[in-house]
């Protein structure tokens, strides 16, 4: 798991436990007072959400949730620019082609199929035209896999609601001990609970993270889109430096301009 995500789902845990501990209550018997509760809510949720999706969508879920927790920072931009303006430079010296044996060592699939558009001498409009296609079908799937649990986040507490009100009906049909009105509401309302905490505390994050991690992703793609263009294009390797550098933030540029 990503530490930064780690770290900030382990805060919050935390700080809900210490202030339910403050509280003089025991947050463990609590959330697992009824479990029934729990598999309403849970069950409940993921079944509307699938439902409320395609097939293709629903089945793509599990993978989006190992990425939106696994992760990481991404491309490290700074050297993919280095990359492509050593590619400027050998291109500006030795022509295209000479770059034929540098694709199999990319990595990016991305990356690898717009420098080989590149050497096979496609048109430049062309080019742009099929990479920006790629960014566009990529932009859907990413955002496909957010609206998921962006979706499951705003259905878990509706679900909470529905199993309290099963629960007070339930209560309300059984009045004659008093004395059983207290724990019963107590559980009913602990669905309630389950549907706020699984909504704030693991979708609506995972929905957010998914969607900052496309936005890296789509600037790297970008980046690299505009770097094959200016290879392409013959630019001057100091040129498709002072371009390219716009992707990064101030404090980084100079590391780069000056290698």
């Amino acid at each position: 798991m990503d530490p930064i995500t780690l770290a900030g789902i382990a805060l919050a845990l935390v700080s809900m436990v210490v202030a339910a501990f403050m509280a003089g209550m025991n947050p463990i018997a609590i959330f697992l007072g009824d479990i029934g509760s729990i598999i309403l809510v849970v069950g409940g949720t993921i079944g509307v959400t699938a439902a409320s999706g395609t097939m293709p969508q629903a089945l793509n879920a599990p993978k989006a949730l190992v990425k939106g927790l696994t992760g990481g920072a991404g491309i490290d931009r700074a050297e993919v620019i280095k990359q492509l303006v050593g590619f400027a430079d050998t291109a500006r010296k030795e022509g295209l082609l000479a770059l034929e044996s540098e694709i199999e060592k990319i990595e990016d699939p991305f990356f690898q199929r717009g420098l080989q558009l590149a050497v096979d001498g496609t048109d430049p409009g062309d080019l742009r035209d099929m990479l920006e296609l790629d960014l566009e079908r990529m932009a859907v799937r990413h955002k496909e896999g957010a609206g998921f649990f962006s979706t499951a986040a705003g259905m878990a507490p509706a679900m909470g609601m529905v199993g309290t009100v099963i629960g007070l009906v339930d209560m309300l049909g059984n009045l004659e001990d008093p004395s059983t009105l207290g724990p019963a509401m107590a559980v009913a309302f602990l669905t309630t609970l389950w549907g706020a905490f699984i909504a704030n505390y693991f979708f609506q994050p995972i929905a957010a993270r998914l969607k900052s991690l496309a936005a890296d992703e789509m600037a790297s793609k970008e980046l690299v889109l505009e770097g094959i263009l200016s290879i392409q294009a013959g630019s001057n390797p100091r040129a498709v430096a002072g371009k390219l550098v716009t992707f990064l933030p101030p404090s980084a540029r100079e590391d780069v301009l000056g290698a």
